[in-house]
């Protein structure tokens, strides 16, 4: 967090445990390392460099942790069950990973899929985001949404409500719909089939809102919840970083709904960038999902690099 002149602002943390890098990293213990730098290099994303370090530093003891608390929410569960003498279930257990935009979730979430994949204990793990449950861009048009695309009001969260409540009821087979960054829109006709895994990673921007108005909220059906967190200045660094490489690779595909951007001089190109993050993203990030980060279980700070520098995790 900065002060207007610049300058760091103190942020306190009650009831939160502070690990640098090496004291989280100490956690790992003797978690072994499951991924190799082929695995690793499938998994990266268009300017998120995991290395194998970060992944031993900074993944194992996490995947270590939360191998933990699967274990204990199991059980927990056969107690309840035990309790109300009905067969023994396994709910999967739910994984929130939350951020802001370009601040690297995606692959975050898809490197820590691959570590819990590879526990014996928890083999079927799936990811899933919560783009499919943006409204169709019809919809966000004719409710004057575009340009609050992100925000909680261009969800269908009782749509996410109802995915999340079957996936922990142990439906046999639950579809959640399909989002094209390409076009930037609902796929129609298609779904993700998420059938009973032992964890579900849920990311997306807002899955920690409280709703006033609702007795039932999304982190309701969340087990744990991640916060990404960097300064806000890094994060709209790399937001233009992600424009400018996108404008040469997937605006140029004439199906990309940005494809009129295709052609901007690279000062327009960061211009326009720099405003879309101004006008939307960062209005996002202020109003709607900071102010969720201290809801977070766990608060994971990236620096400049992108490498995760500092660990903060909820002990109350």
């Amino acid at each position: 967090m900065r002060a207007a002149d610049g300058h760091a602002v103190p942020v306190e943390w009650p009831g939160y445990m502070t690990f640098d890098r090496p004291g989280w990293a100490a956690l790992r213990a003797n978690t072994p390392m499951t991924l190799a730098e082929d695995d690793l290099a499938a998994l990266r994303g268009l300017q998120d460099p995991i290395g194998i370090a970060d992944v031993e530093e900074v993944f194992l003891p996490l995947s270590r942790l939360l191998n933990l608390h699967v274990a204990a929410a199991r059980q927990l569960g056969q107690v309840k069950d035990a309790f109300l003498g009905r067969p023994v279930k396994r709910p999967p257990y739910v994984i929130a990973v939350v951020g802001s935009v370009a601040v690297g979730k995606s692959t975050f979430a898809r490197v820590l899929r691959a570590l819990l994949a590879r526990w014996p204990d928890h083999p079927r793990v799936d990811l899933v985001t919560t783009d499919g449950f943006l409204y169709p861009t019809r919809v966000l048009k004719e409710r004057g949404l575009m340009t609050r695309k992100g925000f909680p009001e261009s969800y269908d969260t009782a749509a996410m409500i109802r995915f999340l409540a079957a996936v922990k009821a142990g439906e046999p087979m639950v579809e959640a719909p399909v989002y094209s960054h390409l076009s930037y829109d609902i796929v129609p006709d298609a779904g993700q089939s998420v059938r009973q895994p032992d964890i579900l990673i849920l990311e997306g921007l807002n899955l920690l809102q409280v709703n006033p108005t609702s007795s039932v909220v999304v982190s309701d059906f969340c087990d744990i919840s991640m916060y990404l967190d960097a300064d806000e200045a890094d994060v709209a660094a790399w937001y233009v970083q992600r424009f400018l490489l996108l404008q040469k690779t997937a605006f140029q595909n004439p199906s990309s709904y940005f494809h009129h951007y295709r052609d901007l001089s690279h000062d327009a190109a960061v211009e326009t960038a720099r405003g879309i993050w101004q006008t939307i993203n960062r209005v996002n990030l202020h109003d709607n999902i900071l102010p969720t980060r201290k809801r977070a279980d766990l608060v994971l700070r990236k620096a400049g690099d992108h490498t995760i520098s500092e660990v903060r995790l909820r002990m109350t």
